[in-house]
């Protein structure tokens, strides 16, 4: 599989570049900005042997199979679309368009097409993911009463284009798409949103840089999400589910192949297990590398996204912000 990059984001060596290296049968192939210049430099440094003048040129390269899009999220939907029109399989980074409006035109383009979307929820592709889906709904914790997600990191550059409204900006959208998406993993049922309160920018009201949001599901349990950019929780990123029998605390779900910690407690017996040092990136790749062969391994395909981006748009609709996009 032969893929390009539409931009030299920070974020593509390590989701993309690196992976590609371990990832038998993937080649990251070509590389577009909208500076030239940068993704001359980005194609020097990593090896990435065509450099296009465009996104467009990059579309219409017939060599290339697959496009990965890691550009501000307010362009996510834009581009995806682009490459699907020009017969290119997507992997799209989180989160996956500007608001479920978008992201509902998005799906129906895919399902039309064929081609293979995924959004790049990349913890999803780990083992521990599976891991903690596999515990919460295979009964060992017994009836599920409570879901808690927590993705909180310190970002105080707010010039940083993830602050920025026009571009989809956030904490909520950021950080808080893996919050979501988690919450939605691990959950009993599609949450509900009760209520939700953002602390905002002073410069711009409308752009959050933390959000809580509580949930309520038809069988009584409840849930929680927390998320922020800028704020007193200044690190934390954690996943609890307390059960009839049991209790699931995961610290760093997102990046387990750094540091994690896993613990479960059932009938007062506590355990931890432990899982591969493998990059979530690499488990990623390879999945998008296997969907695109045609195998069943698209743990993110677009009817998942609707669904975050939805719950996004509630959240944000509750805690009395426009959507973005």
């Amino acid at each position: 599989m032969r893929i390009g990059v539409l931009g030299a984001a920070r974020i593509a060596p390590a989701a993309l570049v690196k992976p590609a290296r371990t990832v038998d049968g993937v080649e990251v192939a070509a590389v577009a900005a909208r500076d030239r210049r940068r993704a001359e430099a980005f194609a020097v440094r990593y090896g990435v042997p065509t450099v296009h003048d465009s996104y467009a040129d990059l579309l219409a390269d017939p060599s290339l199979d697959a496009v990965y899009v890691p550009l501000p999220n307010g362009r996510h939907a834009r581009w995806t679309l682009a490459a699907l029109a020009a017969g290119k399989h997507v992997l799209c980074e989180k989160p996956f368009t500007s608001n479920a409006a978008e992201a509902r035109e998005v799906a129906a383009v895919a399902e039309a097409t064929g081609l293979v979307v995924m959004e790049a929820f990349h913890y999803r592709y780990h083992p521990m993911a599976q891991r903690m889906a596999d515990l919460v709904h295979g009964g060992e914790l017994g009836r599920i009463r409570r879901v808690e997600t927590a993705m909180c990191f310190p970002l105080p550059r707010f010039s940083d284009i993830r602050y920025d409204f026009d571009l989809a900006g956030g904490a909520l959208m950021d950080a808080g798409c893996y919050a979501a998406h988690c919450l939605r993993l691990l959950s009993p049922a599609e949450p509900e949103v009760v209520e939700a309160r953002a602390l905002t920018l002073r410069r711009d009201p409308r752009v959050d840089r933390a959000m809580t949001a509580r949930f309520g599901y038809p069988d009584g349990a409840t849930g929680q999400l927390s998320t922020s950019m800028w704020s007193s929780a200044l690190l934390r990123i954690r996943a609890r589910v307390v059960g009839e029998c049991g209790t699931l605390t995961v610290d760093n779900f997102v990046a387990p192949q750094f540091w994690s910690r896993f613990r479960v407690t059932v009938d007062g017996r506590r355990r931890r297990e432990r899982f591969d040092g493998e990059a979530t990136y690499v488990h990623q790749l390879r999945a998008f590398a296997a969907a695109v062969r045609g195998e069943p391994t698209n743990l993110t395909p677009p009817a998942d996204s609707v669904a975050t981006m939805s719950l996004i748009d509630d959240i944000y609709t509750a805690a009395g912000l426009p959507l973005r996009g």
